[in-house]
């Protein structure tokens, strides 16, 4: 795996490329890479890169939002099939047919959707600023949030927007979650704290100590004095609580229909560092958006990072 690694390294002094990794992405992958981030991060770091060639270790929609921000750069995917549970959710033709049907209503989607979704919206959001983005909306407006229906019952039930209407999809890893299971954790390690991400089911986020994005639990770990900890979203973040927090013990909560102590995203871990130097080495599985599409899409996204700045997210 060394061997792999470095030839890796050599690649992108080569070839001037930076590697952008998602917190769900394999330990190996994670260590590789030049930026790791949730999704608001990484959308942040890509508009600053000075790099020609742009690796991403996610999935299809994050390289293609990455696209959409500096299309003069190469953005490669190291596996197309990367794709995302959440993003399948919501097809073009039936989200804009649903918004043509609430013509009054403002448009917010969550980062995870492709960029036809993107264009049909107003603002985009991530779960680690999605409260404080319908926040700043004016209490009469009427929005529309999608596609992850539990991100967006969440963030109507904490600010009381009963004018927010919510698409019904969601994310495959987050709503296997078992509640029944995570309670018999806390059952044998009663002094331990549940953290939960958003796109949770609502019985598990009622019985979470702590509910936010993973950069958000990744700051709560390192901040709580408390030792032990039941981690409710994708286990690859694990990797970097435990570099963080070394003393301190963190628990996967199971799925349901599992005896193991993890619950992954089957899309996330396509990416391998054997498919990351492929890709480099041949420049392929090159991430393109049609230039009109993505200018619709972009303002969206643009949208997303100036509010972000303006409430110093």
């Amino acid at each position: 795996m060394m061997d792999l690694v470095q030839e890796i390294q050599n690649l992108k002094k080569e070839k001037n490329a930076v590697i952008l990794a998602h917190y769900y992405q394999a330990p190996e992958i994670q260590d590789i890479a030049d930026y790791i981030g949730d999704s608001l991060a990484l959308a942040k770091i890509s508009t600053q890169l000075t790099a020609d060639i742009v690796v991403f270790a996610g999935v299809h929609f994050m390289a293609e939002t990455t696209k959409i921000l500096v299309p003069e750069k190469k953005v490669l995917l190291p596996d197309l099939n990367a794709g995302c549970s959440l993003a399948d959710s919501c097809k073009a033709a039936d989200f804009e047919k649903f918004t043509r049907a609430h013509p009054n209503h403002l448009v917010i989607s969550y980062v995870n959707t492709t960029a036809e979704i993107k264009a049909l919206t107003d603002i985009v959001c991530t779960s680690g600023n999605a409260v404080q983005i319908v926040k700043n909306i004016p209490q009469d407006q009427p929005i529309i949030f999608g596609p992850d229906r539990n991100l967006g019952n969440y963030v109507k039930s904490i600010l009381g927007r009963e004018n927010m209407l919510v698409w019904d999809g969601a994310c495959h890893v987050h709503e296997e979650f078992s509640l029944e299971k995570i309670l018999e954790l806390k059952k044998i390690h009663p002094q331990a704290k549940i953290i939960a991400h958003p796109e949770c089911k609502k019985p598990i986020l009622l019985v979470a100590d702590k509910i936010g994005s993973t950069a958000e639990l990744l700051s709560f770990i390192t901040k709580d004095e408390n030792d032990t900890f039941i981690v409710v979203t994708e286990s690859g973040i694990l990797h970097q609580m435990k570099k963080m927090e070394p003393s301190k013990h963190f628990i996967p909560a199971p799925p349901i229909d599992s005896t193991c102590g993890c619950n992954d995203c089957k899309y996330m871990k396509l990416i391998t560092l054997q498919k990351i130097y492929d890709s480099l080495r041949e420049e392929k599985f090159v991430i393109e958006v049609e230039p009109a599409l993505a200018a619709k899409a972009r303002k969206s996204i643009d949208a997303m990072l100036r509010i972000s700045k303006e409430l110093g997210l």
